[in-house]
C-alpha cells in the first residue's frame, strides 16, 4: 500500500524548500516591483483624480459666482432703464402739463384782450348813442312818455349793434 518513508519525505521536503526560495528569489522581486509601481500609478491616479474634482469644484463655484454677479448686474441695469424711462416718462408728462398750462394762460389773455376791446368798443357806440340820443332829445321837448320810448329805441339800437 503506501509506503512512508522518512528519507524520501524528507528529500521532497529539502526539494519544495529549495524551490520555494529560488522562486522567491527569482519571481517575487519582480513581481513586488510591479506591484508597487502598480500601486504608485494608482496613489498617482487617484490624487489626480481628487485634484482635477477640487479644481472642477472651485471652477464651477467660481462660475457659479460669475453668473450671480451677471444675473445681479442685469437685474441693475433693467432696474435703471426702468427708472429711466419712468423719468422720462415724468418729464414728458411734466412738459406736456407745462405747455397745457401755458397755452391755457395765452388763451385766457386772448380772450382778456377781446373782452377789453370788445368793452372798448362798447363803451364808444354808448357814447355814440348817447350823443345821439342827447341831440335828439335837445331837438325837441319830450315827455315823459317819449323819453321812455326814446330810451328803449336806445337801447334796441344798442343790442342791435352788439
Amino acid at each position: 500500500m503506501l509506503d512512508f518513508s522518512i528519507g524520501t519525505i524528507l528529500f521532497q521536503l529539502i526539494v519544495v524548500i529549495i524551490l520555494i526560495a529560488i522562486v522567491a528569489k527569482l519571481a517575487m522581486r519582480p513581481m513586488l516591483e510591479v506591484m508597487n509601481k502598480r500601486q504608485s500609478h494608482i496613489e498617482n491616479e487617484i490624487s489626480t483624480a481628487e485634484e482635477n474634482r477640487r479644481e472642477a469644484a472651485e471652477l464651477l463655484e467660481k462660475q457659479k459666482a460669475e453668473l450671480n454677479q451677471v444675473r445681479q448686474e442685469a437685474t441693475a441695469i433693467i432696474d435703471r432703464a426702468k427708472q429711466q424711462s419712468e423719468n422720462e416718462g415724468q418729464k414728458i408728462i411734466e412738459d406736456a402739463r407745462v405747455r397745457s398750462e401755458r397755452l391755457i394762460e395765452q388763451a385766457k389773455e386772448e380772450i382778456d384782450r377781446e373782452r377789453e376791446k370788445a368793452v372798448a368798443s362798447l363803451r364808444d357806440e354808448v357814447a355814440e348813442l348817447s350823443v345821439l340820443l342827447a341831440s335828439k332829445v335837445l331837438e325837441r321837448e319830450v315827455d315823459p312818455k317819449d323819453h321812455k320810448n326814446e330810451i328803449n329805441t336806445f337801447i334796441k339800437q344798442a343790442g342791435d349793434r352788439i
